[in-house]
């Protein structure tokens, strides 16, 4: 498949083992992204903001899109989405849910605060890599996004 390796994920996910997965499943999908992560929503608004350890621009760069679990410690993920669609330089940043929830009440409330889709993680490590694929060949391969996020880089 082989997208742009400038192409950056932000995955906000607490838990170790669904790092890796989604690591894993990227590369298998030969999706050719570069990944950064963090463990909560706190860690997010900071890499999203360069605050902290995450002052460095050129280590912590802006992120293409950014999959976000919804159930997180500190700052969960529909809080954390909340203060991203209220800083208007970082609306653009397109944001996948990517959780366990199956609730209808958390699809909806998610698309309501401007998420851009919303996924329920694969039970398989197979549907997993598949759904890597999927989502990389739609955003990186299919859809337009900024070539610079100019938008983010005002910060």
């Amino acid at each position: 498949m082989d997208f742009n390796t400038k192409s950056i994920i932000l995955l906000a996910d607490d838990d170790a083992e669904d790092r890796m997965l989604v690591t894993e499943a990227l590369e298998e999908a030969n999706a050719g992204c570069t990944i950064k992560f963090v463990e909560d929503g706190e860690e997010l608004m900071d890499y999203l903001l360069h605050r902290g350890k995450f002052s460095q621009k050129e280590e912590f760069p802006a992120p293409n899109i950014i999959l976000l679990d919804l159930n997180m410690p500190r700052k969960d993920g529909r809080e954390a989405l909340i203060e991203i669609k209220s800083h208007e330089h970082l609306r653009c940043i397109p944001v996948v849910v990517l959780t366990t929830s199956k609730a209808e009440e958390d699809i909806l409330k998610t698309y309501s605060l401007g998420v851009s889709s919303f996924i329920t993680k694969p039970a398989s490590f197979t549907s997993l890599v598949d759904t890597m694929a999927t989502l990389c060949k739609y955003w990186f391969g299919t859809v337009k996004l900024p070539l610079s996020l100019s938008c983010y880089s005002i910060i």
